[in-house]
């Protein structure tokens, strides 16, 4: 697994003590791009990287630039208090670094990903390239399968006003009507949400020949316009704002409005639209006009738009062109024992993930649903898993006689209608449900089990995790979970639990730390303490781990521990606002990034 230093951004970038958090994003997703250029990571995972960071750049666009125009429209003096790069200054740097990693996305991709598969037989094919076996092949195809998906748009013929649908694809066309010299414009879907955007073609033994979805739909504009000479065709896509704009989410039903923002995102307003570089000025100005595109909006691209489709890339020949396969580690202490409460009676388990098996936390809530001696589960959910096994052993405990009480975070971006269908579904099935908190995003991932000892007490069992309670992330995503009985920690759990439930203050947290109440005083105590290390001669040493860091409080309390003599080191998966390194500052902050194989989503 690869480590980089984070130093990838330059002196301009840099204001007053921080790096801007924007440009920060853009140097994780540069560290994507270099996995994908790594001659060490094997040819499909290069394809993947590089599907990774066209994904995450869609994301970037459909909610931090589009979050970033928004504020270009408020008053400039209010803006530039607010910030150190003012907007519209930060969006010209957006863009230009992004230009310059498309660049060298493009030619990793055709000069050296692409390259490779062919030495090992597997080409990705040109409507030129094609023999008249595979052209055949091509058209069986596009009468079969594409026909069906096709909804071509022709400006100033057609009833229905023009729309395009948030990140899919298109094809904008200069047309003209034959035998006539008059010049029309339209647009034509490209099907890949319903289609597998790669098609195998027949090829020689030995050889593997695909070709783009896009290349099969311009092939066969005839069939679609055959009244029309097609005279330019060039692919398009449009990103929109993505982002929930809640407004005074204090007041009124919290699900509805949510259920309602779902529903808008494919309405936003722009935030990139995506255009193959070579299209004509004219074909470009009717498009622009059309759809009331703004010059910010415009983003140059290549033939070939939603590159994130290489994730569907089929391996023909597997081995050595992906990673080799890592099977999960069974836990022996946990195998001896008949319960997994037996096993967390006898000692705390700690597992890490996708290194050992989820199966162990999904047995914790298989063997809580059934136990007739469990009496209440508590559990808070971000990312649910679209089918997931967890909320399924919830449903059986509600049915089974437990009390199971189940906070839902609404809120967790793109994640928002899969949450709430199982919230929904499992309060149908007589689970107890906490929707989202107003003004408060509940991110902690922990369980809580209430079983009755022999005696007639009660005893808590608890999971606490830094990934998400959904067993398909855990199979990528590195993260650890802890299993544990220990007392205190389970009455602090409990109290917890009661707040999110009946929003009761709880008395204070001695052993777990918990956002917005002592998390920030707990993280300051700690750094002190090194500091007091450090002044009475011995080692002061920290060692963080996590997704992001910007809050300037925690930046500061750091660089105040580094200029005390206490060596910090970070590993900082994304966003990281801390400038290491710098004399005076924080000469002894190191900060790693690391890339690999696994998503990084431990905080420790």
């Amino acid at each position: 697994m690869e480590a980089h230093q984070n130093t990838e951004q330059n002196p301009e970038e840099i204001t007053n003590t921080y790096f801007d958090r924007d440009l920060s994003w853009l140097t994780f997703n540069y560290r994507v791009l270099m996995e994908a250029e790594s001659d060490d990571v094997p040819l499909i995972e290069r394809l993947r990287f590089l599907a990774i960071y066209s994904s995450n750049q869609d994301e970037f666009f459909r909610v931090r630039v589009a979050n970033i125009r928004r504020l270009v429209e408020i008053d400039k003096k209010k803006i530039n208090k607010a910030f150190d790069i003012a907007p519209k200054k930060l969006l010209k740097k957006i863009h230009g670094k992004i230009q310059t990693q498309l660049n060298e996305y493009g030619d990793t991709l055709r000069n050296s990903v692409l390259l490779g598969l062919e030495k090992q037989g597997i080409y990705i094919l040109k409507p030129e390239q094609l023999t008249e076996e595979q052209k055949a092949a091509s058209l069986y195809y596009f009468k079969t399968k594409v026909l069906s998906f096709l909804q071509p748009y022709q400006f100033g013929s057609s009833e229905r006003d023009a729309f395009l649908n948030n990140r899919e694809l298109y094809f904008a066309l200069q047309l003209k009507q034959k035998n006539d010299s008059e010049i029309k414009y339209a647009y034509l879907n490209i099907p890949s949400n319903e289609l597998p955007r790669f098609l195998e073609l027949p090829s020689k033994v030995g050889q593997f020949h695909y070709m783009y979805l896009d290349d099969i739909v311009a092939m066969h504009l005839d069939f679609v316009f055959p009244d029309h000479e097609v005279l330019e065709c060039k692919s398009i896509k449009l990103n929109k704002d993505a982002d929930l704009n809640i407004e005074d989410e204090y007041a009124g039903d919290l699900v509805s409005k949510i259920q309602k923002q779902i529903e808008k995102r494919n309405v936003g307003v722009p935030s990139r639209f995506l255009f193959d570089r070579t299209m004509s000025e004219g074909l470009l100005e009717h498009i622009r006009n059309s759809f009331e595109l703004q010059e910010d909006d415009l983003v140059h691209g290549g033939r070939y738009h939603s590159l994130f489709d290489f994730f569907q890339f089929p391996n023909p020949i597997g081995g050595s062109l992906e990673y080799e396969r890592q099977d999960p580690l069974r836990n022996k202490t946990l195998d001896s024992f008949r319960s997994i409460f037996e096993a967390i009676d006898e000692s705390d388990q700690m597992l890490h993930f996708p290194y050992h098996t989820y199966n162990y936390i999904l047995q914790f809530f298989n063997q809580a649903a059934i136990d007739p001696n469990v009496t209440e589960i508590k559990v808070t959910f971000y990312r649910m898993a679209s089918d997931s096994l967890i909320g399924n052993a919830l449903i059986s405990a509600a049915k089974n006689g437990k009390k199971v009480i189940v906070f839902i975070e609404l809120k967790a971006r793109f994640d928002e209608a899969n949450n709430l269908a199982w919230a929904e579904k499992m309060q149908a099935e007589g689970v107890i449900i906490i929707y989202s908190i107003p003004g408060l995003k509940v991110h902690a991932k922990v369980a809580l089990v209430k079983k009755r000892e022999t005696d007639g007490s009660k005893k808590n069992y608890c999971f606490f995790g830094t990934g998400n309670l959904n067993e398909k992330t855990a199979t990528i995503y590195g993260d650890h979970g802890l299993l544990t009985c220990h007392h205190e920690m389970g009455e602090e759990l409990d109290r917890l639990f009661k707040f999110l439930h009946k929003r009761k203050e709880p008395d204070l947290f001695n052993h777990l730390l918990v956002s917005q109440f002592n998390i920030v005083d707990q993280f300051i105590a700690l750094i002190d303490r090194e500091i007091e290390n450090v002044k009475d001669g011995k080692e002061g040493s920290i060692i963080i781990k996590l997704n992001n860091i910007e809050d300037r409080e925690m930046i500061d309390k750091l660089y105040e521990a580094s200029r005390a003599g206490v060596k910090v080191e970070m590993i900082v998966r994304g966003i990281c606002c801390v400038i290491p390194g710098v004399p005076g500052m924080s000469e002894n902050i190191t900060i790693r990034r690391i890339v690999g194989r696994y998503l990084e989503h431990a905080r420790v």
